[in-house]
């Protein structure tokens, strides 16, 4: 789902990276105010940034201008709240449009929002109903990170869309066009992310019990000490 370099309108990239700046900055205050209360910390965040790049690096060929991939956002939402993702995410799709060309510099703001903004909001949101629905932690996990990356490619479908209208149908055919189309391989992937996911989560759920208890993720019953 990273849209390749110089594929947007010039408008379009502009726009879709003044709409992720409020969220990348806010998201690099919420980090430093979350470290700073929790230092020992660092360490699962370190984690949840190589989680989601090394996920996201993972790309098969999909349509024009784009690919198909995990998004490994999830994990940092559940852990770090959405709005840390923002920052996270943006720097792991400029290193990647830097270092592997995956992605580029020009459509960095629409990446960034599609990615690092969508899909963590989601996972989050996603999450929390499920918890609030009494479903276990595993089943809510899966529910998170495999809907936060649905979102993200439907978002990315949006955005392609509102670029490049179909001649004929406009938006509405574009986006039925490029849904479809990254629905054949971001399906599958969706729920061998989730199912990933909560192999993470169980892990950490053994080895740091007492920090998912406290970032309210788990009841004592789920994990151990």
């Amino acid at each position: 789902m990273h849209i390749m370099e110089g594929f947007l309108p010039v408008t379009h990239a502009v726009g879709w990276t003044l709409a992720s700046a409020p969220f990348v900055a806010y998201g690099v205050h919420s980090i430093k105010k979350r470290i700073a209360a929790n230092p020992e910390q660092r360490i699962l965040l370190g984690v949840a940034a190589a989680f989601s790049f090394v996920l996201s690096a993972l790309k098969l060929p999909s349509v024009t201008g784009s690919c198909s991939h995990p998004t490994g956002t999830g994990l940092g939402a559940l852990l770090f709240g959405p709005a840390a993702m923002a920052p996270i995410g943006a720097v792991v799709l400029l290193f990647q449009a830097l270092l592997l060309a995956h992605g580029g510099l020009t459509t960095l703001g629409a990446n960034v929002f599609s990615m690092a903004i969508v899909g963590p909001f989601a996972a989050y949101a996603v999450f929390r109903l499920a918890r609030s629905l009494k479903a276990s932690l595993a089943i809510s996990v899966f529910l998170a990170a495999g809907l936060a990356d649905l979102l993200t490619y439907v978002t990315t479908s949006v955005q392609l869309a509102w670029a490049f209208p179909d001649p004929a149908g406009g938006f509405a055919a574009s986006f039925a066009k490029f849904a479809g189309i990254f629905a054949v391989t971001q399906i599958p992937l969706a729920v061998s992310e989730g199912l990933l996911t909560v192999l993470i989560f169980n892990a950490l759920a053994r080895f740091n019990p007492a920090e998912l208890r406290a970032m309210k993720l788990a009841e004592r019953s789920e994990v151990q000490a």
